[in-house]
């Protein structure tokens, strides 16, 4: 296959970019490292709509290989069974069976080099998706989007509306493919917009190994007292940083784990550690001792004067594990809903105080079904009442 008069690049070399890719390099440096260049890497990256499932696997892995094929070559031609050359393989029987009879008229008629083609063409053709080829299901997932929803949200909900109607049911890895993956033809690309992260296209994660910046005399979460886990018992917070364009404004957000009570800290000279301690202080110290326990937070450099905060707010602070956002997952929560106020690449410092108050006292405000329909605010003073 060519493009603009050049081979296309070969499917092994592809294969090899996203391994890459898998393994935590970034985009530019997985391309180099499979002999190809920036602008081919990003465009496979682009193509592949950064879903790392979508590019292609090294040889050894799910799909059979040209050496793998040749082997099967070789040894139909010798007169060996399906299965000798299966085991010889270490595959299973019905993968060598289902190859020679999907890629030949025959075991006599079986050609390695045929078998790699018509193999990687069956890969390649084009595939309808489900929202593409129906029509009524792409109009309801495209209305719900354009309301906001998250494609869990909307996968969940055709379930229950639609019952035991197949045909209208989507997973919500589905959902994102179509709106991230060039050449679907499925949903309208920029409805990516309406997702909470607002991204055209999906970005890979840190590098492995990379770390944050190192925090000293940091107490890690496998300490935390065990009454943390079940929130039976209030005060016990998680918080993190969402930041703002170029990596420059930021906002403190804070959430209780019981009540669901959310806090967020204004930092308008920026978010060196002295200055989230001296927010952070201000911001927890002030509560009451009933809800003022412990705090659970990421490894961020922006905390590296917590011990500082730990003693004036009389408050015991514990990290995260490297790349565990599950570990703080109320506030992952939060600050999923807090980015429809405060959209990733916009400029935070535009925000008052007072704006972060109000944006609070709405999300404070809202009944949760996790909190059998009350309100944060209402399980809060709950718990203070209790306490008084």
């Amino acid at each position: 296959m060519k493009k603009n008069g050049r081979p296309a690049a070969p499917r092994a070399l592809q294969a090899q970019f996203w391994e890459g890719v898998r393994l935590g390099l970034g985009v530019a440096e997985a391309g180099a490292a499979a002999g190809a260049g920036p602008v081919k890497a990003f465009e496979w990256f682009k193509q592949a709509g950064g879903v790392k499932s979508n590019g292609p696997r090294p040889a050894g892995g799910r799909y059979l290989s040209v050496a793998e094929r040749e082997e099967i070559a070789v040894g139909l031609a010798a007169g060996e069974s399906l299965r000798v050359i299966a085991a010889r393989l270490g595959r299973s029987p019905s993968t060598v069976s289902r190859e020679v009879a999907r890629n030949s008229r025959g075991r006599r008629q079986y050609r390695a080099l045929a078998a790699q083609g018509q193999a990687q063409w069956r890969a390649a053709r084009p595939k309808t998706a489900k929202l593409a080829g129906n029509a009524v299901l792409r109009d309801w997932v495209q209305a719900r989007l354009e309301e906001k929803w998250s494609p869990e949200q909307i996968s969940v909900m055709l379930e229950r509306e639609f019952g035991g109607d197949r045909e209208m049911r989507v997973s919500h890895e589905a959902i994102y493919q179509s709106v991230y993956v060039q050449g679907r033809g499925a949903l309208r690309r920029e409805l990516a917009a309406c997702l909470r992260t607002g991204r055209a296209l999906r970005k890979p994660r840190r590098k492995a190994g990379e770390r944050r910046g190192r925090i000293p005399g940091k107490v890690m979460i496998s300490e935390r007292p065990a009454e943390v886990e079940d929130r039976a018992v209030p005060g016990h917070w998680e918080g993190d940083l969402i930041i703002g364009k170029a990596h420059q404004p930021a906002i403190g957000t804070l959430v209780e784990r019981s009540s669901r009570f959310v806090l967020l800290v204004h930092l308008p000279e920026g978010y060196a550690p002295e200055k989230v301690a001296a927010a952070m202080t201000e911001t927890m110290g002030g509560l009451p001792d009933a809800i003022r326990r412990s705090l659970t937070w990421d490894q961020g450099h922006e905390m590296t004067d917590h011990a500082q905060i730990s003693l004036d707010a009389d408050l015991d602070i514990y990290f995260c594990d490297p790349h565990s956002p599950w570990q703080r997952g109320t506030n992952e929560n939060t600050n999923g809903l807090l980015r429809q106020y405060f959209p990733k690449s916009t400029d935070l410092s535009v925000h008052s105080g007072e704006d972060l108050a109000a944006v609070a006292a709405q999300l404070n405000s809202r009944p949760r079904k996790t909190l059998d329909w009350k309100t944060p605010a209402q399980a809060l003073d709950g718990f203070l009442a209790a306490a008084a």
